[in-house]
């Protein structure tokens, strides 16, 4: 069966969506390739065929498929499938693992940065704020929930707390294309998770730049090892 990707956050009709744009990613399928019928689609995504002929409908409009009467549903576009919750289209990169590590390399570039910028720059209320997401990340960690939605906004509040407006809008769009993909690392890295955010706040609470810049690069830094472990692993297979 086709493993049906857990797109946080989003209602059942768009998740399908972007489950049929990777579908399409992963089989290679080409302008005038048809896809299968409802009740197949239906049987590989685990879903009602009624939710799969909304999800078409909306692919439909956005002039990514389109539905010919008495033959089936065909690709027709292969350049926008995207939408407004995925700025990068990055949701139908074939290769997830070589994506993330890219991500990962992107945001090593930048959020060290972001979080000594938070250090000089956070309100007393923000710090509170940050101890907050951090201590609601550390109970869903140890409750066996899942914690992305919550880790995002841990690392879009140390973006708002940089006072510069252009990161404040662009780490939420980075961490969410992340998200997208978290479930390549099953959350291994709980530990580490739960301990680099603390330091990340922590120093960021007592306005240290300089360790609130080293914590981040230690938390991100956790996360490209890992992912390269997995990658390395996969060759090997």
């Amino acid at each position: 069966m086709y493993k049906f990707e857990n797109f946080h956050n989003k209602p059942l009709t768009e998740r399908v969506e972007d489950n049929i744009l990777s579908y399409i990613v992963d089989n290679h399928l080409k302008i005038g390739a048809k896809l299968p019928n409802e009740y197949e689609l239906a049987q590989v995504l685990g879903v009602s065929r009624s939710t799969i002929r909304e999800a078409i409908k909306i692919l439909a409009s956005k002039n990514v498929l389109e539905v010919r009467r008495g033959l089936g549903t065909f690709v027709v576009n292969t350049r926008i499938m995207y939408n407004e919750n995925d700025p990068f289209g990055l949701n139908i990169v074939e290769d997830r693992h070589k994506l993330v590590l890219d991500l990962l390399n992107v945001r090593l570039m930048i959020e060290p940065e972001i979080a000594f910028l938070a250090a000089q720059n956070a309100t007393p209320e923000e710090v509170i704020e940050l101890y907050e997401r951090c201590e609601e990340v550390e109970k869903l960690i140890q409750d066996n929930v899942d914690h992305t939605p919550t880790d995002i906004e841990f690392h879009t509040c140390i973006a708002r707390c940089s006072k510069n407006m252009a990161v404040e809008h662009l780490i939420p769009m980075i961490n969410s294309s992340v998200a997208v993909l978290v479930n390549i690392t099953h959350f291994q890295l709980k530990q580490e998770t739960i301990q680099t955010h603390k330091a990340i706040a922590d120093a960021i609470a007592i306005k240290d730049g300089v360790g609130a810049k080293c914590a981040m690069y230690m938390h991100l830094t956790y996360n490209r090892q890992l992912i390269l472990d997995i990658i390395n692993q996969n060759e090997k297979l």
